[in-house]
């Protein structure tokens, strides 16, 4: 209800920092206040157009059992099933084609699917950088997190940006951490790594440098206890800012909202924001690759997703790993498409 008021009153113009904080209360309110300070010039909250890109994508995971293929590809069209479009109110709908999953390695990568995701990143980026130099909002929803790369190359058309990981892993994999020449790596578990530049060269560097550097990353909701020498545990020497699960947890939304819009040396970068379902408790979403605990809610979930597009900094997102597979009955649709309204009420088209 917050939400659709906010919209209806932003029909003639864009709301001004006094007129969000008098629509907003509850918790919702002390996200909106938090970003406040990170508003742009004039106290205003853009309203661009908003462009719905869907991306079929499970190159970036491994088979759930053998012979079968992730389900993730087939999340925009039950989402879009489950009303997307409309709640969105989206402007514009696109949607790449399936690419095409192999099992097995081929030669010249270790990563699943590597040259394929090469490809799709190509693909993608061409929708993202198009809506972008048409002065709108890019919402991304795939697929497994390896959308991730071809939204940060697309995002390029908006100049040097940051990013904001959401996500209930840290996704740090890369051949420094793990023996890649015993197993195939796959891109959902190490998209973060790549965006950095840390990985196979073919979707590490793009243009001869990474997608982001370590000190304009936030990942926000890594659920275990990193240890340097465990798993991907060497994220913790490096710059990326990290906001884990528990402190999150403890600290609420509205102080984890300022802290990763906290910048960075004086300077507030443009972000893209990047949203694994996963980031969610499994108590209240199990349709994912990898649930876990603790995690947060759908509110506090939407929450967070609208403190941080109240900044304006924000200059697209993507969506990513939810599987209907694992959802026959489409519940848990109906809950991520309300969640996704809540959390981007502020960028809908007036209706």
């Amino acid at each position: 209800m917050i939400a659709r008021i906010i919209v209806m009153a932003a029909r003639e113009a864009p709301l001004t920092k006094a007129a969000m904080m008098s629509l907003v209360r509850g918790p919702t309110r002390r996200a909106f206040a938090a970003a406040l300070p990170f508003l742009g010039a004039g106290g205003r909250v853009p309203r661009p157009r908003l462009d719905l890109i869907l991306a079929p994508s499970n190159l970036g995971l491994r088979p759930p059992k053998a012979g079968a293929q992730p389900g993730v590809w087939a999340a925009p069209t039950a989402l879009r099933v489950a009303g997307l479009v409309e709640a969105l109110s989206a402007d514009r709908v696109s949607e790449l084609p399936r690419p095409p999953y192999k099992f097995g390695a081929e030669a010249g990568t270790r990563i699943r699917n590597g040259r394929e995701i090469r490809a799709f990143s190509e693909r993608l980026s061409f929708e993202v950088g198009r809506t972008l130099r048409d002065g709108g909002f890019p919402l991304v929803v795939g697929g497994d997190c390896s959308i991730l790369l071809g939204c940060l190359l697309g995002s390029g058309a908006a100049g040097d940006i940051g990013l904001l990981h959401v996500d209930g892993h840290s996704d740090f994999f890369h051949p420094g951490n793990y023996d890649s020449r015993r197993r195939l790596g796959s891109v959902a578990g190490m998209d973060l790594a790549l965006a950095v530049g840390r990985g196979e060269l073919s979707l590490a560097l793009w243009s001869g440098r990474p997608l982001v550097r370590d000190r304009d990353v936030v990942q926000i909701g890594e659920r275990e206890a990193l240890r340097e020498g465990v798993g991907y545990g060497d994220i913790v020497r490096t710059e990326i800012r990290r906001l884990p699960m528990r402190t999150v947890l403890e600290q609420g939304v509205a102080r984890t909202v300022a802290a990763a819009l906290k910048p960075v040396d004086g300077e507030r970068r443009r972000l893209w924001l990047h949203i694994d379902l996963d980031v969610l408790d499994r108590s209240v979403m199990p349709a994912v690759d990898s649930p876990g605990s603790p995690g947060l809610d759908f509110p506090q979930l939407a929450e967070l997703t609208a403190g941080l597009l109240a900044s304006g900094r924000i200059v697209g997102a993507d969506v990513a790993i939810f599987d209907p597979e694992l959802d026959p009955a489409g519940v848990h649709a109906r809950a991520v498409v309300d969640c996704l309204r809540q959390g981007f009420a502020g960028l809908m088209s007036p209706v």
